[in-house]
């Protein structure tokens, strides 16, 4: 048996972390504790791998006197769920009265959000006639991934990450059954060791004990070593999905702290996409907060950052993690505006909303007119004609005509901006 199996708590008091859903007189707790006389109703757990999703079902399972079956999402069909339906009528049809501690069928189905869509719908069926009482999980964001009808019949619970402080003591539990497995060598573990596997397992107890595991395998005459403990767990530390939610929390995170101004927050997240070895992801988003945050308050930044950009594709990692140190930094600690967001996006709130008309006449091409048209001359003014190369004439459609999407930013470059042109404005009537 692997040893996260041989550790794996069998109540609630032993289960590590999650205190919001498992501490005194919380809503899943006191689900759990009233499960033997109460209905149990159907849940779906939302978190990431290794933080307890499972052993809280397995728990459940127990006290409920439920005939508990296992699916993962992965590679279940609808047969397969049909097959344990009629595995449990069969059952039951063996007892004139229903069966002796036995209060139907629980079904366990992991990672819920493989099951396409129609798979889904198919097991809400199920659902809906009592044949099953469903406990899913999934690792993906339930909202996105799962069907909306099963979503209304379950109650969501999401888990959290482990700090290495609540993962500590079962690895300290895990060495200590492994000592006993092996009790003709002697296993030696410091408090060091302990706490390397506890901090490089990205917040994954299973993580944590798979590493225990392999250090108990590699232990030289019983002693584990500081850095046995660090080869093993350093591909760990990170969570890392680039297609789920982690890979967009990390550059959410990142682009929020360029915003935010923290330059230390950011090369953290930063670091994080480096060790995920993710460098078009980090090259996009920096790029984008480039304009979308710093903008006109900083107009050279998009070129000193899109040169930071070229060198890091052209370097590779590890060295590109300097060029997007550079960046990152760059953009924190610049003045910041939005205003390019905002106007862009307001221009095209009103294209997409179908306001709008003609162009000015005097904006038309004059050469698509044709001799037929019977309207001739264009009256474009040549702004280069005039002095400062400027000149007011309505470039608008008439509908939009006093429509402003861009407003100067309150930072020193925008502010020049915004005095030269209306330097240039108030020199001008109206031609």
């Amino acid at each position: 048996m692997p040893l996260a199996d041989s550790v794996r708590p069998a109540s609630l008091n032993e289960v590590v972390g999650q205190s919001h859903l498992l501490a005194i007189d919380k809503p899943l707790r006191r689900i759990i504790e009233s499960v033997e006389t109460n209905e149990l109703p159907c849940m779906l757990f939302y978190g990431p791998s290794g933080v307890g999703k499972t052993t809280v079902a397995n728990i459940i399972a127990a006290k409920s006197s439920m005939r508990l079956h296992k699916l993962n999402g992965t590679s279940a069909s609808i047969a397969d769920i049909k097959t344990i339906i009629a595995l449990s009528k069969s059952r039951d049809s063996l007892f004139v009265e229903p069966e002796p501690q036995n209060r139907g069928t629980l079904l366990y189905l992991d990672e819920i959000q493989y099951l396409n869509k129609k798979q889904q719908q198919s097991l809400l069926e199920f659902i809906e006639n009592g044949d099953i009482t469903l406990i899913a999980s999934t690792t993906e964001n339930p909202y996105f991934y799962v069907y909306g009808a099963i979503l209304s019949r379950c109650t969501v619970f999401e888990f959290k990450s482990l700090t290495a402080e609540k993962i500590t003591p079962a690895v300290k539990r895990g060495f200590d059954i492994i000592a006993k497995n092996n009790t003709d060598l002697c296993i030696s573990v410091s408090d060091e060791v302990i706490q390397i596997i506890a901090q490089g397992c990205g917040g994954d107890v299973r993580k944590a004990l798979n590493a225990a595991e392999l250090c108990g395998l590699v232990a030289e005459n019983g002693i584990v070593t500081a850095e046995a403990a660090r080869e093993l767990v350093q591909k760990s530390a990170i969570r890392y999905d680039r297609a789920g939610d982690e890979h967009y929390d990390t550059l959410s995170a990142l682009h929020k702290s360029i915003r935010g101004s923290d330059e230390n927050a950011a090369l953290y997240y930063l670091a994080r996409l480096i060790v995920a070895d993710d460098l078009p992801s980090i090259c996009r988003r920096i790029l984008a907060a480039t304009s979308e945050d710093i903008g006109l308050a900083y107009p050279n930044a998009i070129t000193i950052v899109k040169a930071c950009v070229d060198s890091a594709l052209q370097l590779g990692f590890p060295e590109a993690r300097l060029p997007l140190a550079q960046a990152v930094i760059l953009l924190c600690t610049a003045p910041k505006s939005n205003s390019v967001l905002t106007a862009i996006d307001a221009a095209l709130a009103d294209v997409r909303g179908g306001k709008g008309g003609d162009f000015p006449r005097q904006l038309q091409n004059v050469h698509c007119d044709g001799t037929s048209s019977g309207i001739s001359g264009q009256n474009y003014l040549y702004p280069h004609d005039y002095p400062n190369h400027f000149v007011q004439q309505q470039y608008l459609p008439d509908s939009l005509k006093e429509r402003v999407y861009y407003s100067f930013g309150d930072n020193k470059n925008e502010k020049a901006a915004l005095a030269y042109r209306d330097k240039l404005r108030n020199s001008e009537t109206i031609s």
